[in-house]
């Protein structure tokens, strides 16, 4: 049984652990780069982990204590856990029915020159929503805009920041992007009621951020035509494009908004992705099992391993064929890995009191609303500065702030928000934070160029203060 009742501890004893994550973390994607959420950033957490142990011991609180409260808190995750599994085979499901290329081929649809600008920022929207994916977005159709708005006379930064805001914006909205799955699991709440509130916030952002891609149009004189249909022939020789694809999304929505289970709605968005794969693309599916005609045992082949394992689809416009690739159920461990090292690291700083002495300093220097949203803000641009890494900045605010929010009597969508808010979509705009890094080598603009064009990612922590200063949405938890 969990003791309720924290270890006594001073807060510079309590700030250690704290300090050394961030030391480490920040050394270690110094390191590793990239890379450093396959593995090395878990160790991390695990060894700051021991850390807190060892004050603990020092503390005279029992191994057993530390161990309780570690697996309370893995058992809270196990509903996120899950989530991020179907996420994964969604989509992969999704993306060998067709439905997140049909998704990309009708976006492109509406790119027009003389609105260029508003025209990407919509594009990169559709499209990382379908992918979850702010990179894959970047890296794809994103490289594409920014030749052709470079072709009609566009400038690139502003091109660029364009492509930014519209990527973040599903980075941070789409049930398949992996950020989206991590923040309401390290505040507490679920997937689904995380996007419903997330959307207070993210549609006035959008709607300022669309506004003032539309002035910006006006600033630039366009010349020449775009030309996508290259991409369009290179989607139609693979996959059948048909608006009836659309009904698998159509059908999780409606679910979604009503209140469906999310887990549920995931199987059924799975499962129909999976049906409609063998009813629309039956040729995606027999080159996926490697044979030329498909039988019982292939299409099963050819599905199972779209759900579960990493799957690219071949184009022949090799700019594609990233976006036209999904990790699967396998591709969401270093997620789930990242949790569960995570949680251990928060369960020990529970149970020697750290987390709720640094807590309740926190909630005295912050002793309104307003201020606690604004510490939560101001601690993932800290991470992300620090750390370099949007992940971190999600995880370790989350962990911190969660128990301050609870204490205030806010639910915790309100700290799923305001990380998503705060820490996802600000990483972009730093340049030696590996997203800030990838985007700018991705797509050839410097990130500092980019930055007073990517308006979505530095006006959502903006509208989250402005949203907590008035009071507005501001959900509380129910008395008791």
């Amino acid at each position: 049984m969990t003791s309720s009742r924290p270890a006594v501890i001073k807060l510079y004893t309590a700030l250690v652990p704290v300090l050394a994550v961030v030391v480490m973390l920040a050394y270690n994607v110094g390191v590793y780069g990239d890379n450093a959420v396959g593995g090395s950033n878990q160790f991390i957490l695990l060894l700051a982990g021991v850390i807190a142990a060892l004050i603990g011991f020092r503390n005279k609180v029992p191994y057993s204590v530390m161990l309780d409260h570690v697996s309370s808190n893995l058992k809270t995750t196990t509903g996120a856990i899950l989530i991020l599994l179907m996420v994964g085979a969604l989509s992969g499901a999704w993306l060998i029915s067709g439905i997140i290329p049909s998704m990309i081929y009708y976006g492109l649809k509406i790119l027009n020159p003389f609105i260029f600008l508003p025209a990407t920022l919509l594009i990169c929207s559709v499209v990382s929503l379908a992918t979850g994916s702010s990179w894959s977005t970047s890296a794809t159709v994103g490289i594409a805009l920014i030749g052709i708005g470079k072709a009609i006379g566009v400038p690139e930064a502003m091109a660029a920041g364009a492509v930014i805001s519209g990527a973040y914006f599903g980075d941070k909205l789409s049930p398949l992007s992996d950020t989206t799955n991590l923040a309401p699991a390290m505040a507490g709440t679920d997937l689904f009621t995380h996007i419903r509130y997330m959307t207070i916030t993210t549609i006035p952002s959008y709607t300022v951020t669309l506004l003032a891609f539309i002035i910006m149009g006006f600033t630039v004189t366009p010349h020449g035509a775009a030309n996508v249909g290259g991409v369009f022939s290179a989607i139609e020789s693979v996959f059948t494009v048909t608006p009836w694809l659309f009904l698998v999304p159509a059908i999780v929505i409606f679910m979604i908004v009503r209140k469906t289970q999310p887990l549920v709605a995931l199987v059924i968005g799975t499962l129909l992705g999976g049906a409609f794969a063998l009813i629309f693309q039956p040729q995606v599916v027999a080159k996926l099992a490697g044979v030329e005609k498909l039988d019982f045992t292939s299409a099963y082949t050819g599905v199972m391993n779209a759900l579960t394992v990493k799957t690219s689809i071949a184009t022949p416009d090799p700019a594609l064929n990233d976006l036209f690739s999904s990790k699967g159920m396998k591709g969401m461990l270093d997620t789930i890995w990242l949790i569960i090292c995570a949680m251990c690291f928060g369960g020990v700083m529970e149970a020697i009191g750290a987390l709720h002495k640094i807590s309740s300093t926190l909630l005295k220097a912050a002793n309104s609303v307003f201020g606690l949203f604004a510490s939560t803000v101001a601690s993932c641009l800290a991470v992300n500065l620090t750390a370099s890494d949007q992940y971190l900045a999600i995880v370790v605010p989350g962990r911190m702030f969660a128990e301050p929010f609870r204490d205030k009597g806010l639910a915790p969508e309100n700290l799923s928000r305001t990380l998503e808010d705060s820490g996802t979509v600000t990483s972009a705009l730093i340049p030696w934070n590996t997203c800030g890094a990838y985007q700018a080598g991705v797509l050839g603009v410097g990130t500092l160029s980019y930055l007073p064009y990517a308006v979505f990612n530095y006006v959502s922590p903006v509208m989250t203060l402005i949203f907590a200063a008035f009071m507005i949405k501001i959900k509380k938890l129910p008395v008791k």
